[in-house]
């Protein structure tokens, strides 16, 4: 079984630790998607901005459409989130 070495929220420093805190703020926690990316910060922040933009941003989609589509393109792929 592979194993990928994550920062728990109290060890975050730096970049790491702001995006931890954010995420906390935001969802009273930090979620297990983002502690699997915590070995590298910038991928993890370039991440949720795409994130960000992609479901918060400008679009012809409403916010509603766009949590539809994102939970059927998880069902598809068998994702557990």
């Amino acid at each position: 079984m592979a194993w990928i070495e994550i920062t728990h929220p109290e060890q975050a420093t730096g970049l790491l630790h702001q995006i931890y805190t954010a995420a906390k703020s935001r969802a009273g926690r930090v979620w297990n998607i983002l502690r699997i990316m915590s070995p590298n910060p910038p991928v993890l922040k370039a991440s949720m901005d795409f994130y960000g933009a992609t479901m918060h941003g400008p679009s012809p989609l409403s916010r509603r459409q766009r949590e539809m589509l994102a939970v059927v393109v998880s069902a598809n792929n068998n994702c557990r989130y």
